[in-house]
């Protein structure tokens, strides 16, 4: 039984991760080809307009797929009864969305945002008519469907939005984009899973029995889902239009490869840490292992992009982007912290009760809350230093407290942490060496600065016989 679900988790991680590193690489391409065609006070109204419905699409689940997930054997009555919530208050948040955003346009001063809105809070219902068949793949371990639908899902979105982007359309492109990619993951999604909707009894008592887990994830998710977008929201209303369309690029480009790891991490690690929740030793060495995987893949991945940002985006996005990069190197920074935070998470949420994950999530936005409104004020590179700040300390506090639900010593975690860390360092000053060389930014000196960091951070591995180069060639084996 362990070895099957040791297969199941290499297996459904290589699909996972492979269709995130698939699907970032096409939503940066995508991303250069729309933005070089829209100028960044164009963005605010998509920034605001994403800002609210992530918040919706938090409350709409309200954490009810997560106890599915952990829940030992969910019968017919807990799935309908999820679905049922799921619909029920997506369409009720849809149309509060809508009805209020008239008044949400005039306060940030931003017309476009109320003719958008219609349009793109559809989202937030069609990702709610599929979340009970996702729910359903993740508990199985059919990563390998669930990865090639939202691959699918991400090209008719973006062809949509590039062809869109060049046709004329501004930023209904990415609106367009955006609805595109949830109808299309939604339909996809019905259409190659068995499960569909059937009148059963009991599903009204099956929601409540889940209620208290799930109102206490729905609490520390939603917490997070408004800290997440905060900066957003004060950017939008003190700053200029531009700024708030410069933080948001460089916080969305930081959090393509962020994301693809997180999401990887997420949908694979819970329901199989929750299968191991009472073998303790074995638990305790797949965190580390986990940990110590992700960190070998994130670090370089976000250091390497802050020692590119300036050729990044001078050559591909081109001159009007070029405040962003100081705004981007900065956030890399933050990058590396968050997935090591979700991997503790996730340890937390197999481990401990709902009172203890609120407990360490007041304390997180506590710390979060005094940095911003510090920094808030004050300018916008104040602001993504607090994002740091924050992002660090969230990693201290789930860390701390997953080292000591997993019943793992600090040593042994940070001991697998460091060479990857100084291995990293020793990529990222090469790389910063190559401008010295090449003067002028062009393709040409991007290419080169990426095939050394490639050849450092590859070549390092090997030479030193990292532990977590082991594991990854072992988990791409696997993944074959």
């Amino acid at each position: 039984m362990k070895s099957r679900l040791k297969e199941q988790v290499a297996a459904g991680t290589g699909w996972t991760m492979g269709e995130k590193i698939a699907t970032a690489l096409f939503q940066l391409v995508v991303r250069i080809l729309v933005l070089r065609l829209l100028l960044p006070e164009d963005l605010k109204v998509v920034a605001l307009l994403l800002a609210f419905a992530s918040v919706a699409l938090v409350v709409a689940d309200s954490g009810f797929s997560q106890m599915l997930v952990r829940k030992a054997a969910p019968d017919k009555a807990d799935y309908l009864g999820v679905f049922r919530y799921n619909v029920v208050a997506s369409l009720l948040l849809y149309l509060l969305l809508t009805a209020t955003a008239p008044a949400v346009a005039r306060y940030y001063d931003t017309p476009e945002l109320a003719t958008l809105a219609p349009l793109f809070y559809l989202m937030v219902p069609l990702h709610a008519l599929c979340v009970l068949q996702q729910t359903i793949c993740v508990r199985r371990f059919r990563f390998a469907r669930l990865s090639k639908i939202t691959f699918a899902a991400q090209v008719v979105s973006g062809t949509a939005a590039v062809a869109a982007a060049y046709a004329g359309w501004g930023v209904w492109a990415l609106v367009w984009q955006q609805v595109l990619m949830t109808g299309t993951r939604a339909v996809l999604l019905w259409r190659f899973s068995s499960w569909r909707p059937r009148p059963t009894t009991g599903s009204a008592a099956a929601l409540r029995a889940m209620a208290p887990y799930s109102m206490s994830l729905l609490l520390s998710d939603l917490v997070a889902a408004l800290y997440a977008k905060l900066p957003h929201l004060f950017i939008g209303k003190l700053y200029p239009d531009a700024t708030l369309g410069y933080y948001d690029q460089a916080n969305k480009l930081k959090e393509l490869p962020v994301q693809s790891a997180m999401q990887s991490v997420q949908q694979v690690t819970f329901p199989a840490l929750a299968k191991i929740a009472d073998d303790r030793p074995k638990f305790a060495e797949s965190y580390r292992q986990l940990r110590m995987t992700v960190a070998y893949g994130i670090y370089p991945v976000m250091a390497g992009m802050a020692a590119v940002a300036y050729d990044l985006f001078a050559v591909l996005l081109g001159e009007q982007w070029l405040p962003t990069v100081p705004l981007f190197e900065v956030l890399c920074l933050a990058g590396i912290f968050a997935p090591s935070a979700m991997i503790a998470y996730n340890v937390l949420k197999v481990k401990e009760t709902g009172g203890t994950i609120i407990r360490l999530e007041i304390l997180k936005k506590g710390f979060m809350t005094l940095v911003l409104a510090l920094a808030i004020p004050h300018s916008i590179e104040a602001v993504v230093w607090a994002m740091v700040a924050s992002a660090a300390f969230d990693r201290l506090v789930n860390g701390t407290a997953a080292l000591r639900a997993a019943r793992l010593s600090l040593w042994r975690l940070e001991r697998s942490l460091l060479p990857i860390a100084l291995l990293t360092g020793a990529m990222y000053g090469a790389v910063r060496c190559v401008p010295q060389w090449i003067d002028e930014p062009s393709l040409g000196r991007l290419a080169a600065q990426i095939a050394i960091g490639v050849v450092v951070y590859v070549g390092g591995s090997r030479l030193f016989r990292l532990e977590a180069f082991g594991e990854a060639i072992a988990l791409l084996r696997r993944r074959k």
